[in-house]
């Protein structure tokens, strides 16, 4: 592969180093700065500059410039070309007036390899902007390099963005960042733009992906507004909702709007229109009741118990509603005489509490890759315990880490390993020993192998029917 070359410097930003970044340093002198949060995406316009460059500028200057990225993704609806699936630029660098960007190969290949949709539309990718354009903010903004994973969508085909989402959920996670390319309302009059982007972006803030799609749709039918579309990008957008809908922890927010009458250049009468979002990760108390807790490890139970003696899946009696249906990731352990009999767990929230349960029940019992699968003489010996959990947050200190609070999650490239908060308790281990063990026996990188990893502590309620 080559480098892919600028398609649109020139036309929709400056074509030089010097002006293109002498017109960054004025967008972001004028930008909106609010609050620091911890972003886990941000939905940022695609348009020329000239119209569009102050409130992309107010969606970045959100990020902490410090901030250090494994990987930004990249999702925009390709402009000038339909094609089935989603193009990726597969290996090498974007180029830009700023420099180059580096695109992750490692992840661009297990993409293409894993997801037949998932391939590289050369003719698409060579003259779109939706994604070329959000690099120079980054370039500017961010003082640490970065890679990317830009994500092209050839159509808004629904069940396509559900694909996609899917197969990029594993790096919804605070290390990444998601950046959704888009526009809102083209072409109705200023006071129709105001009014129907801010409808949208209600939607968006709702976290529900069907809302959206009513408003998009609503928008639509807006002929005698001259509305093309309300949103551009709703494709990219839905992706978005789809990897956070239910998820407690992520909260969006207005961060700027404008649309292009607002620009010197701009004519009020047919605009185009602007917003910059966020979804911030927020942290939410984890709190379950007694009676919650033993619904809980009874749906666990049955679960083993059906899929065991009847060969039945993860079906549920009755409906769940409340805390159920919010997305926490979680643990379950099977014990017998108090001795491990096998453990599963996930820390991306992607599946509702009461389904999440039992599909890890289910594979304790039979999917622990260190022990056999369970039998049905053993179901009247295991002691069930669920550990649900608060997301990840990284530490720069050991010292951060407490001990019988804190479960610890090692990370060194594709290597990782955890304890849950009850395993020093249970061994006794020092701080230096449970990461110890937790380096070698867990991730595979040896006794001292934590000291060059990140580390990341979390939280845990923990309960058990003994």
């Amino acid at each position: 592969m080559k480098n892919r070359m600028p398609a649109v410097a020139g036309t929709f930003y400056p074509a030089t180093a010097t002006t293109l970044e002498n017109q960054l340093f004025s967008f972001f002198e004028r930008a909106i700065k609010g609050p620091a949060t911890e972003v886990a995406a941000l939905i940022v316009p695609h348009a020329g500059y000239i119209f569009s460059g102050e409130v992309a500028a107010s969606a970045y200057a959100k990020l902490d410039r410090q901030q250090q990225y494994q990987n930004i993704f990249i999702i925009g609806v390709s402009h000038r070309k339909h094609f089935n699936g989603v193009s990726v630029y597969p290996k090498g660098y974007y180029t830009t007036p700023s420099g180059m960007v580096k695109v992750d190969e490692v992840i661009t290949t297990q993409l293409i390899e894993k997801y037949p949709f998932i391939y590289y539309d050369e003719e698409a990718d060579k003259t779109e902007h939706s994604l070329e354009v959000q690099l120079p903010f980054l370039q500017y903004w961010l003082l640490n390099d970065f890679q990317i994973v830009p994500l092209l969508l050839g159509s808004e085909d629904a069940e396509l963005g559900e694909a996609l989402a899917e197969a990029i959920r594993p790096w919804f996670s605070a290390e990444n960042l998601f950046v959704i390319s888009t526009d809102f309302s083209h072409y109705p009059s200023y006071d129709t733009a105001v009014r129907i982007d801010g409808e949208t972006a209600d939607a968006i803030l709702s976290n529900d992906s069907n809302k959206l799609k009513t408003i998009c749709d609503k928008n639509k039918r807006a002929i005698g507004n001259n509305v093309l579309t309300g949103l551009c990008g709703a494709a990219a957008v839905q992706i978005l909702l789809h990897l956070t809908q239910g998820n407690k922890e992520i909260s969006f927010e207005k961060i700027a709007y404008k649309n292009s009458g607002d620009a010197e250049v701009g004519d009020k009468k047919r605009v185009v229109g602007y917003w910059a979002i966020a979804a911030n990760r927020v942290n939410h108390p984890i709190i379950l009741t007694e009676a919650e807790k033993t619904e809980l490890l009874k749906l666990a139970r049955a679960s083993i118990t059906g899929y065991l003696s009847y060969s039945k899946g993860t079906h549920h009696d009755r409906e769940y509603s409340g805390t159920f249906l919010e997305k926490y990731g979680a643990f379950v352990t099977l014990k017998i005489a108090g001795k491990l009999r096998g453990c599963i767990g996930r820390f991306d929230p992607h599946l509702p509490l009461y389904q999440l349960i039992s599909e890890l029940a289910i594979s304790a019992a039979t999917r622990d890759s260190r022990f056999d699968p369970l039998t049905t003489k053993e179901l009247s010996q295991i002691d069930i315990e669920i550990s649900v959990l608060t997301p990840l947050k990284k530490i720069d200190s050991i010292d951060e880490i407490e001990i019988g609070k804190h479960g610890i999650y090692i990370k060194k490239g594709v290597r990782t390993g955890t304890f849950l908060p009850q395993v020093a308790l249970e061994t006794n281990w020092t701080k230096e020993e449970l990461l110890g063990h937790c380096a070698r026996d867990k991730a595979g990188i040896g006794w001292d192998g934590w000291k060059s990893s990140e580390l990341y502590t979390y939280d845990a309620i923990v309960f058990g029917e003994k």
